[in-house]
């Protein structure tokens, strides 16, 4: 069933709207779910949250990709998850060694002037994504998309460890590079 149809069946209230998106975009919720948790419960649980929260999304929103869509709410909720699961009190977070790398060259807003701007940093990091290469951007979004390890990325582009390192060191600098263009310092 094609996207608009999917979508339809929700502005209808039909539950069978969560059937359909379970059988066309499931194993792509889990996948982004479990990049993310590494644990196959607690990604099940995310999944079967995105169908909530597409239920209750849509309508009235109507997503132009349902795809892109689902896999935003899925990863949100299982970033949400990781940060409950790793709290200091439950042992700690591994994701921020990941999300660490890219502290170099994004900055994290914590004022209301900083928050304003994330629109535009945004626009910006999407920029310099679009200027990548297209070998260069997957890595990219293999790792600080869906959390994949470097072993996991060099293993399905069928490369070596240190091309994937070397590729997202550099991907890492032209960002940094472009976003002061644009007039982003960290």
């Amino acid at each position: 069933m094609d996207d608009e149809k999917i979508i339809d069946l929700y502005f209808a209230r039909e539950e069978s709207a969560i059937a359909a998106t379970a059988q066309k975009y499931g194993a792509y919720c889990r996948a982004v779910a479990q990049g993310v948790l590494k644990n196959r419960e607690d990604a099940l649980e995310c999944v079967n949250d995105t169908y909530l929260r597409a239920w209750e999304a849509i309508p009235p929103k109507r997503p132009t990709m349902l795809r892109i869509f689902l896999g935003k709410i899925t990863r949100n909720l299982s970033l949400d998850k990781h940060r409950w699961l790793t709290a200091a009190k439950r042992g700690g977070d591994t994701v921020t060694t990941l999300y660490g790398e890219l502290n170099e060259c994004i900055p994290g807003g914590t004022t209301v002037e900083e928050e304003a701007e994330a629109g535009q940093i945004t626009a910006a990091i999407d920029a310099s994504l679009r200027k990548m290469g297209q070998e260069m951007r997957l890595v990219f979004m293999r790792r600080y998309w869906h959390a994949d390890s470097l072993e996991n990325i060099a293993e399905r582009y069928s490369m070596s460890l240190g091309k994937v390192k070397s590729m997202l060191f550099r991907a890492r600098k032209k960002l940094k590079s472009d976003l002061e263009g644009e007039g982003v310092y960290i």
